[in-house]
């Protein structure tokens, strides 16, 4: 459970700086009225529908799927660690090498009055699903990990926390910041419009790292193990 935990967290931070939900968040709090409301109102509808999303794959064809194998156990667990880790280095490679083409596209037009910023939300993150590739990365390893319902659903909502934790950060500074939280938040829009490829990269690689490691030390290790058991019965052969 520790295991997946770390990667949740890896992989829910890395995704999290998404110029897609972040962008449209820092509108809402810098460019219109009783912008805390509508940011946290935004903020909640992203995360009630990514979260609905991810239950429904890793619920429904995730259990599927794995109906169709006989016992998966740890080793397919650690195989699709491997696998999101790969994934993770891969869109980060990406990110990196076309950081200059992605940093001159401008960011999402964003026009939301105080009624649709939960609307808004919703319509970005159910959009954007289909090609939340680090997020499936994240649900493959739910889904492998062979645990209850109850233990996947808290894995998936770990993931989320993370997930929207700069959206929840905007909703702080806007809380905290007073006078000052509109220069803030402005800074902080001219940072992401031009650096955003750089740091999703960084943190994609980072995340990337982690969950490759633990899935290769957990495949060893069960290798390791069944290893030494297959010598502690060769042994035992001898010696009778």
């Amino acid at each position: 459970m520790l295991r997946l935990a770390g990667i949740m967290i890896s992989i829910g931070f890395a995704d999290s700086l998404n110029p897609t939900t972040i962008a449209p968040a820092l509108y809402l709090a810098t460019g219109s009225r009783d912008s805390r409301r509508q940011v946290a109102q935004f903020t909640l509808a992203v995360f009630a529908v990514y979260l609905l999303g991810g239950l429904v794959i890793a619920l429904g064809p995730g259990q599927l799927l794995l109906a169709l194998l006989p016992h998966p156990g740890r080793h397919l667990s650690y195989l699709l660690e491997i696998v999101a880790g790969v994934a993770l280095l891969t869109g980060s490679a990406f990110l990196w090498g076309y950081r200059r083409n992605l940093a001159d596209r401008p960011p999402p037009e964003v026009t939301a009055d105080g009624r649709s910023s939960a609307l808004l939300g919703a319509t970005i993150t159910a959009v954007e699903l289909p090609t939340a590739f680090p997020y499936f990365a994240a649900i493959a390893a739910v889904v492998g990990s062979d645990f209850d319902v109850a233990r996947q659903v808290i894995l998936l909502l770990l993931f989320n926390v993370c997930f929207v934790a700069p959206l929840l950060a905007i909703i702080v500074t806007l809380a905290w910041a007073g006078p000052d939280a509109a220069s803030v938040l402005s800074r902080g829009r001219e940072f992401l419009d031009r650096r955003w490829p750089v740091v999703l990269a960084v943190l994609g690689l980072a995340a990337g790292v982690i969950v490759t490691f633990l899935g290769t030390t957990g495949l060893a290790s069960l290798h390791h193990n069944r290893l030494g058991k297959i010598a502690r019965g060769l042994r035992r052969l001898l010696h009778r």
